[in-house]
């Protein structure tokens, strides 16, 4: 079956991902396949590249918004994880600049009118795939906003298993049991306190500022 992806055939598939422009979101692509393998593995916290974007509705009356925040919240992409909007955000880019390379460049002479072809097609791939991201995002706002706020009344107290190689005062998840697929949280430990995967906490105290619980091993909150 993946015989076919050494055939001779796929010559032509193999040239367009690895060249220019098609080669910049093949390199994006694979860096956010590498990061969600780690992450199932527990190596990473799931939003460990998060950047905090404040809601639409709060900033009608601030445009003073700079950098990447800025192009960020003006395509959308506030509410949702950033690993999520990366590994979006290439796929859709990675997939308008292969067809537009294919279809484009043979008939394009090489050289200079071929580079700036090329360019032309990155940046009407990077700003048509990042508009195509912030309206496939849209309908996951309302879901990470429930896990942003949880019902800290609810969980507090309640034992949750270690999902990551560590948890400590610096890195680390939980997972909670709620009956379905089970909710990923960010947790830390107390200073020089150490977990393991598959370690048995209790949520005892939620951060609002840093968006995770604090917890303690389950024999430490029974005695």
């Amino acid at each position: 079956m993946f015989a076919v992806f050494l055939t001779d055939k796929m010559d032509p598939f193999y040239l367009n991902i690895s060249s220019f422009p098609t080669v910049i979101f093949t390199f994006f692509l694979f860096l956010s396949a590498f990061y969600w393998l780690v992450a199932v593995l527990g190596l990473v916290d799931l939003d460990f590249i998060d950047i905090d974007l404040p809601d639409e509705a709060g900033n009608s009356g601030n445009v003073a918004h700079e950098g990447l925040a800025g192009v960020l919240l003006k395509f959308g992409f506030n509410g949702v994880p950033l690993t999520i909007i990366i590994t979006l955000w290439s796929l859709t880019g990675w997939l308008i600049c292969y067809y537009l390379v294919d279809f484009i460049f043979p008939v394009v002479p090489d050289g200079i009118l071929g580079f700036i072809t090329g360019v032309g097609i990155f940046m009407l791939a990077l700003y048509t795939s990042a508009y195509l991201t912030g309206k496939l995002v849209r309908p996951l706002r309302p879901f990470f906003a429930k896990l942003d706020q949880p019902s800290n009344k609810d969980v507090l107290g309640q034992v949750a298993i270690v999902r990551t190689l560590r948890l400590d005062d610096s890195f680390g998840e939980v997972t909670l049991e709620d009956g379905g697929a089970g909710l990923i949280f960010k947790a830390r430990a107390d200073s020089g306190v150490s977990f393991k995967k598959g370690d048995r906490v209790v949520l005892l105290e939620f951060k609002e500022d840093e968006h995770l619980f604090r917890v303690i091993s389950e024999e430490e909150f029974i005695n």
